[in-house]
């Protein structure tokens, strides 16, 4: 491992009930880099994602992250001030509250949220507010309830909310499913901008998504790494399409 990794998962094994989630898996990710991991149900996609984030602690194994941060030893909230963020399947924004009030909730930081959504807003924040909406396209819908959103818009806005959190490393859990064709496009283009200033995994299905994403793909299968390379690669590799493509 090179001193300019963002992050190392090395040997990392999780065992629940004598099932192994994770199987001495181990990966690599580098400063500025989108991957894309896929694989069938079952094959540690989001095991990975709890392990990195804190809420899983494995049985063996480390997770390095930056210079020298084991995120094995720390606790979700020490991780998150780290600057890992993680974007779940479901969309959790506030429904009665505003898009912009949603965003302005996740500003506040370590502030307090409900003085900080009354109180006005300070230039700065109402500078990095309209940039997080051109970012997530709502600029025009910044009025309007979460509630009132498409399915694909709340997945957007929740983006953003951990966007104003201003992390390094954004892992996303499939953000395309039960998205309209326009808004699965429109959430590529969102995440390869995202990834110009920070990392990003995104755990995925949708293979269409993942190829227009065009980014280096990892195939997770009971519990390791079947397979690591371009979706070209991925798609013509015989044990790929045997354990998962092929189905």
């Amino acid at each position: 491992m090179t001193g300019a990794t963002l992050l190392y998962l090395d040997g990392v094994t999780v065992s629940f009930d004598g099932f192994k989630a994770l199987n001495a898996l181990s990966l690599v990710l580098e400063p500025g880099e989108m991957r894309a991991v896929i694989g069938p149900n079952g094959a540690g996609k989001t095991t990975m994602m709890d392990v990195i984030t804190g809420r899983t602690k494995p049985d063996t194994g480390r997770v390095v992250y930056g210079e020298n941060s084991d995120l094995t030893r720390l606790d979700e909230p020490a991780i998150a001030r780290l600057g890992i963020g993680r974007k779940f399947q479901r969309p959790t924004v506030f429904e009665p509250l505003t898009v912009h009030d949603n965003l302005m909730l996740a500003l506040a930081g370590d502030r307090n949220p409900w003085f900080a959504l009354w109180a006005r807003e300070t230039p700065s924040e109402r500078a990095r507010l309209d940039e997080l909406l051109t970012t997530i396209r709502l600029v025009d819908d910044r009025d309007r309830p979460a509630a009132d959103l498409s399915h694909g818009q709340k997945q957007w806005l929740e983006i953003g909310m951990l966007l104003a959190q201003d992390p390094r490393l954004l892992l996303v859990d499939e953000p395309v499913a039960g998205m309209s064709d326009a808004e699965t496009e429109e959430t590529a283009d969102l995440l390869r901008e995202i990834n110009r200033t920070r990392s990003v995994v995104v755990v995925e299905h949708d293979m269409a998504f993942v190829r227009a994403l065009g980014v280096k793909v990892t195939v997770l299968h009971e519990g390791s790494v079947l397979a690591e390379g371009s979706i070209d690669r991925i798609q013509d590799d015989p044990r790929v399409i045997e354990v998962y493509l092929g189905r």
